[in-house]
């Protein structure tokens, strides 16, 4: 039987002053393919994020990353690699999992306060390989679109968690 790919996930993006970082739990094919944090149109992380801090979803990439920069937010995954067909969570083989350098870092980002989790299997995979004490924790609906809940239910619980840290 076939191995699934061995998938290298994204470089954080964020300033070092970040105060607040959002893991995903590992970029999917589009993402990965455009080097771009998110990259799948049908995921709703930068429509929600813009709808907070005032930035179109559809401004180039590096306008985005700005944006989050700006107000002192970073991006990162839990997973550095994996094996993965396709971009579904479940598809992960749990075996092939290793966690990203967090203790890095937090060191290269000390004014971190508060870390979210973009949905359920980052903040598992986050608890369950990440041998850390962060910073306050919250987990936050999916932006995947595989993440059946309604956007304007996923916008709210967004906004409530991300005021939270101002």
């Amino acid at each position: 039987m076939a191995r699934s790919p061995l998938l290298e996930g994204l470089p954080p993006i964020g300033s070092p002053d970040a105060r607040l970082v959002i893991l995903g739990n590992m970029p999917s094919v589009l993402s990965l393919s455009s080097g771009q944090y998110y990259g799948n149109p049908r995921n709703a992380f930068w429509r929600i994020v813009g709808e907070l801090f005032g930035c179109a979803p559809d401004v180039p990439y590096e306008q985005r990353v700005a944006m989050l920069d700006r107000n002192d937010i970073a991006v990162w995954d839990v997973l550095k690699h994996c094996r993965r067909i396709g971009s579904l969570d479940s598809a992960i083989e749990p075996d092939s999992m290793v966690a990203n350098d967090f203790g890095s870092f937090f060191v290269a980002h000390p004014n971190v306060e508060r870390v979210y989790f973009n949905g359920a299997a980052a903040e598992r995979n986050f608890t369950r390989l990440v041998e850390l004490d962060v910073p306050g924790t919250l987990r936050l609906p999916s932006t995947s679109p595989a993440q059946t809940m309604r956007y304007a239910d996923k916008l709210a619980a967004w906004r409530a968690g991300l005021s939270r840290a101002r």
